[in-house]
């Protein structure tokens, strides 16, 4: 099962960039032998400014055909990162060739492009931006490939 990270805005050279890159490749290197990966980062950018709406067609556009959405929004339900792990195997063992996580811009997600969502999780109240909650889903999804395979990364309870 491929995965997709679909972000709205662009996410520059620098620190953020290097920790995206080096988490999903880990989460690739580490998902392949479960089945899980490879991901990809796509950035979408509404020029004329329209907000989640717009933005929200932008996202639409670049979900592949059949994937299941995962909305990251702050209305989302917390879990834990086992869970996430639970999450990514169910998803992957029910036959799905892709999941996709969505992450919103300034104003978040437009409020029909989440209820359309599989699953609309959240990383807690705080509001974060959204470089850094890309480089948050993709620690998140090499812990969940860690746990999944049994290596010593996760050691939370």
């Amino acid at each position: 099962m491929r995965v997709a990270i679909l972000a709205v805005g662009r996410l520059r050279a620098g620190p953020e960039a290097e920790l995206l890159a080096d988490y999903l490749s880990r989460f690739d290197r580490s998902g392949r032998a479960l089945g899980i990966g490879p991901a990809r980062a796509v950035e979408v950018e509404d020029r004329r400014g329209g907000g989640p709406v717009a933005e929200a067609v932008l996202l639409a556009a670049a979900l592949a055909k059949g994937a299941v959405l995962v909305a990251l929004d702050e209305r989302g339900s917390t879990l834990s990162s086992p869970e996430f792990a639970s999450l990514l195997r169910r998803t992957a063992d029910g036959g799905a060739r892709e999941l996709a996580f969505a992450i919103g811009g300034a104003d978040g997600l437009d409020a029909g492009f989440r209820e359309g969502a599989a699953h609309v999780i959240s990383f807690g109240a705080m509001v974060w931006p959204h470089m850094l909650a890309r480089v948050m889903l993709a620690e998140q999804l090499y812990r969940a490939t860690s746990i999944l395979a049994g290596t010593p990364y996760h050691r939370g309870g």
